[in-house]
């Protein structure tokens, strides 16, 4: 089964493909390969056979049907996995989850469809931009066992049931 995210970068830029190698190099089927060369876009170097492509026009057509299935998040939304789509907080609120050090931190929020929990690694300075008009709180995040001021209690057993 080819993957759904075909990466340009496979392709070198300085060798000739046939469309069979092309199936190959990425796990598509050779049909899916012509046809890109009669309606998709794709060139081959000339009309003979077998056809020919060029592994610059190869990586450019790929790169472009790439971005052309780009969909940016709008503001005011962030992506929900659950239902494969941006989705506004529930209830319009998010938690900002503050970096111990400098950096970006985690947007995280309930999904208004499904409740899954999104997320989104953000810098604060951008956090009204991309969630414009919902209200954010900055909650501080818990520090990893080692650095807490108390450590957790462990209790451990003896195989005779006396501690």
């Amino acid at each position: 089964m080819a993957r759904t995210r075909l990466n340009p970068m496979l392709s070198k830029i300085n060798r000739s493909y046939t469309v069979e190698e092309v199936a190959r190099t990425y796990g598509l089927n050779r049909e899916t390969v012509r046809r890109w060369l009669r309606v998709g876009g794709l060139s081959a170097i000339d009309d003979r056979r077998p056809a020919l492509i060029q592994g610059v026009t190869l990586r450019v057509f790929l790169a472009a049907r790439r971005q052309a299935a780009k969909q940016p998040t709008p503001p005011g939304m962030l992506h929900c996995f659950g239902c494969r789509a941006g989705r506004p907080p529930a209830l319009g609120m998010a938690d900002y989850l503050r970096p111990d050090g400098a950096g970006p931190g985690n947007l995280r929020a309930l999904c208004e469809a499904c409740g899954t929990i999104m997320n989104r690694r953000a810098r604060w300075a951008v956090v009204p931009a991309i969630l414009p008009g919902i209200e954010v709180r900055v909650v501080e995040q818990a520090g990893r066992i080692a650095e807490r001021p108390t450590p957790p209690v462990t209790v451990t057993s003896s195989k005779d049931g006396n501690p």
